[in-house]
């Protein structure tokens, strides 16, 4: 029975200690360059009522770039050099990403969709082709189910969309712990309230084949970005409806417009292969086309 009490009392402290931890906090500012880019400059559009921080560079067909969950437009720091040689190249950060809005909304797979819709209409593009990866592949795949004549063609990336939202934990033993003890009402927050720089730089670091992928100056955006009051609980609110982006496959046969899927040997959903291959299936009965390609790289 004491044994018990003090357990209890511990975790309250815990608990405590954990609000401190996080009221303490020095947040961070917007940063006005790219690190990786300081002459491309950093624009903003309001789409729902919120800032969505965005870039665009380069001149060509049209290419929307659409990042991993938790992450940023930062990720892309080696693409966009490359692809701005020939596409106009646009990248944002999703609301609750980065360095745009943090709105006190739930962060299903319905938010993004609308986000990213609301980005093509407010920059009225056309012809667009969609490339993502994580949720980022997801996304583009969702919009292009609903018939978006604004988009021309989808490249998604180990789309986040299997795992029951929890492929994010085949990262690594950090990545597992932390995102299971995520799911946990108190427990939950009490964890996300006393993140630290060395546990997440391991789990971003389980989200390549190789470390040294995450470069200093993106590691050290994604840790900015994550100390922004009340990204945690965005955050948070994310990783507990993270099973809903499973139900995105069910609208996959809706696309009409031409879909690459790309998959990695060492991408968190590769134990899914005879997946894939249903997809294809289900694409090719509906008049769609639909490739799938598997790299021996990470994603």
């Amino acid at each position: 029975m004491t044994f018990l009490f003090l357990i209890v009392c511990f975790l309250i402290l815990l608990v405590i200690v954990s609000f401190g931890v996080e009221a303490l906090r020095q947040r961070p500012n917007a940063p006005t360059t790219l690190y990786w880019a300081p002459k491309t400059p950093i624009q903003t559009a309001t789409i729902g009522g919120n800032t969505i921080r965005y870039i665009k560079t380069g001149s060509g067909p049209k290419l929307v770039l659409l990042h991993t969950l938790r992450t940023q437009l930062d990720i892309f720091e080696k693409l966009v050099p490359l692809l701005s040689k020939s596409f106009t190249v646009y990248a944002l950060d999703y609301p609750g990403h980065g360095f745009s809005d943090i709105p006190n909304t739930d962060y299903d797979p319905d938010l993004f969709v609308k986000a990213v819709e609301g980005f093509l209409d407010k920059l009225d593009l056309k012809d667009v082709t969609l490339v993502g990866i994580s949720i980022g592949g997801v996304i583009p795949l969702l919009i292009a189910a609903k018939r978006n004549p604004r988009v021309k063609k989808v490249i998604a990336i180990n789309p986040y969309d299997y795992a029951h939202g929890m492929g994010i934990t085949r990262a690594n033993s950090w990545a597992w712990l932390t995102f299971n003890l995520a799911r946990v009402p108190v427990l939950g927050e009490t964890v996300m309230r006393l993140r630290n720089r060395f546990i997440e730089q391991k789990i971003l670091q389980g989200g390549v084949a190789k470390p040294d992928a995450i470069s200093p100056g993106f590691g050290a955006q994604v840790r900015a970005s994550g100390l922004r009051e009340g990204h945690y609980r965005a955050f948070l609110n994310l990783i507990r409806h993270a099973r809903m982006w499973d139900e995105a496959r069910q609208h996959y046969g809706k696309i009409r417009v031409p879909v690459l899927v790309i998959y990695g040997d060492k991408d968190w959903s590769h134990p899914r292969r005879a997946t894939t291959h249903c997809w294809y299936a289900n694409f090719a009965e509906r008049g769609s086309q639909l490739t799938t390609k598997r790299e021996n790289s990470a994603g």
